[in-house]
């Protein structure tokens, strides 16, 4: 069954180690890398658009080009005079990641100041894939621009995705944040959190916690990621069902693995329809990409021909 997916975000320029003292440039930000899995394992006839805001330079040339070239749709993403891209530049230590950003003007601030284009995107799609750190860069009043079209989509039937993603340096506030990542849950069917997120800021002591949180917000559905824990699917109509995290034999770099898993998950759930299958076959593909540097890792690096 053909479809069209939407990731709602920011996308950045990537910096990160090469040899030497060199820097590598690439493009990730969460939603798109969720965007980026998502398309790897969609068939063909679904579609996957990212909705952001760039610049009018040259940086935001290549990285609509970019976009472009791994299959994402780029119809959807407006441009902006005087803003440009936000950069960030990854530290790694054992295989685990740090982050120095740059995007005081990051053009993906304005993603939802055109209610109309945002009206059009939202209504053009089956599934709607949003985060945390898409409502942390926005205005108040364009968080609630875009929360109220993702509203309008759950009435409307649609699948509106969440990943709590909680990134506190990003907010000026607390206790805002942590209304803004309820009122993000308030707008979705699915909510995707990772555990370590939800015991740190919410003070969840356990994942039955988080989960009766998330279902007291209204969400139908809620996939709680616990790292070498395992994942745990609570969905509205089925059994609580629990699938173990998939063998890591080296962690070279953890950016990204959150992502993978969510947009791998999107993608074989949508076609497919079993949860439980889709967060085991999540679950590798979060695995090979945790083995590999960078935040998008090509198909061929994770799955065998013929398979996924």
């Amino acid at each position: 069954m053909a479809g069209r997916m939407l990731s709602i975000g920011e996308c950045m320029v990537e910096l990160m180690q090469a040899e030497g003292d060199l820097l590598r440039k690439g493009y990730a930000g969460d939603s798109f890398n969720t965007a980026y899995y998502a398309r790897l394992f969609l068939p063909a006839d679904w579609s996957v658009d990212y909705l952001t805001a760039v610049g009018t330079d040259t940086v935001s040339d290549d990285m609509l080009a970019f976009i472009a070239g791994t299959g994402v749709g780029t119809g959807q993403i407006r441009r902006v005079e005087g803003r440009t891209p936000g950069l960030y530049m990854i530290h790694l230590k054992n295989g685990e990641r740090s982050f120095s950003y740059w995007r005081s003007v990051s053009a993906a601030k304005a993603l939802a100041d055109d209610p109309a284009h945002l009206r059009f995107a939202v209504e053009a799609s089956d599934v709607i894939v949003f985060s945390g750190i898409t409502l942390a860069i926005l205005a108040p009043d364009a968080v609630e621009s875009l929360l109220s079209e993702l509203r309008r989509a759950k009435v409307a039937g649609k699948s509106v995705v969440f990943d709590p993603n909680i990134r506190p340096r990003l907010w000026d506030d607390k206790a805002r944040m942590l209304e803004t990542i309820r009122a993000g849950a308030r707008a979705a069917t699915l909510v995707m959190p990772s555990f370590d997120d939800e015991a740190t800021h919410f003070g969840d002591i356990d994942i039955a916690q988080t989960i009766a949180r998330y279902r007291a917000l209204g969400v139908d559905d809620i996939v709680v990621k616990d790292g070498p824990n395992g994942i745990t699917l609570d969905f509205k109509d089925t059994q609580q069902t629990f699938v173990p995290a998939a063998l890591v034999e080296n962690v070279v770099d953890t950016t990204s693995a959150g992502d993978s898993f969510n947009g791998a998950f999107l993608a074989h759930s949508v076609v497919h329809g079993n949860p439980a299958d889709a967060a085991a076959f999540a679950a590798k593909i979060a695995a090979g990409v945790i083995g590999h540097h960078g935040a998008l890792v090509a198909r061929e690096k994770l799955l065998p021909p013929g398979q996924g």
